[in-house]
């Protein structure tokens, strides 16, 4: 693995205001570092600013105050093109993802063109290659959306996030909406692509397991702060913090030996 960073934050907190007009931090001062090829996890309870730091690091909302460095420039100096060249993400619903007018086709070949990688006809016969390497047939591209399961439905969605070859994938959980069954089916798909790929990814979520069976790196968050950060090993042996230690007595699926999660089999 290539150990150049790739993606870092540098003390990070986003504020906001609430209805009676008082200031609040929904995210402090959050360091982070990610190297090229690597897979990062944040998780946390829902409300810990997960989805926030995913939001500023994609310039859907402002930093208030610290700095997102990503290929060694601050961030919000790339022209958005470029910037949306390079980092892609992945939501938790999928369907909303989708005009429900627009067919599958139309939508995969949209980042092609707009970035001018190929022509249409171009676009659509990879994007056939596209559907076939998640799983999909071809025939999927003359289907509309509701045509299709919502499984279906998250492969499509990372077929397009991965065709332009981005350097940063965000995933927001993004098997949350998925039923257990299709959960797998989707994570066994991230790990195969990211294994042929080779793309670095950030992956939030608030499932512990699945975060251990993904990432290289883990960041926990608790009220907005990172509490911990794990690197390699069982998070059942390796955790510290009371608040790690918590989650993890949440989770059920923790195996006879005690040494991990085991959420991906």
């Amino acid at each position: 693995m290539n150990s150049r960073t790739i993606l870092e934050l540098k003390a990070v907190s986003k504020e906001y205001k609430d209805h009676q007009g008082r200031f609040f931090k929904a995210v402090n001062n959050i360091n982070l570092t990610m190297n090229e090829g690597e897979c990062v996890g944040i998780v946390g309870e829902s409300g810990c600013g997960k989805s926030t730091i995913a939001k500023m690091i994609c310039q859907f909302t402002d930093v208030s105050s610290g700095k997102i460095i990503f290929r060694g420039k601050d961030h919000v100096t790339f022209r958005k093109r470029d910037f949306y060249k390079n980092v892609q993400m992945i939501f938790q619903d999928p369907l909303a993802t989708f005009s429900p007018r627009m067919k599958i086709g139309t939508y995969l070949i949209e980042p092609f063109v707009n970035f001018k990688i190929l022509t249409k006809k171009q676009a659509l016969a990879f994007s056939g290659e596209l559907l076939e390497m998640v799983g999909l047939e071809k025939e999927a591209l003359n289907r509309y959306p509701y045509e299709l399961s919502g499984g279906q439905l998250q492969r499509v969605v990372i077929a397009r996030a991965i065709g332009i070859k981005p350097d940063l994938v965000i995933c927001d959980e993004c098997t949350s909406a998925l039923d257990v069954t299709v959960q797998q089916q989707i994570l066994n798909l991230f790990i195969k692509l990211r294994e042929k790929t080779s793309f670095s990814s950030l992956f939030i979520t608030h499932d512990l397991a699945v975060a251990e069976s993904l990432c290289d790196k883990i960041y926990v968050m608790r009220l907005g702060e990172v509490v911990e950060v794990l690197s390699g090993g069982p998070i059942v042996t390796d955790a510290k913090h009371p608040y790690t230690k918590k989650l993890i007595s949440s989770v059920l699926s923790v195996d006879e030996k005690g040494n991990g999660l085991g959420a991906i089999s």
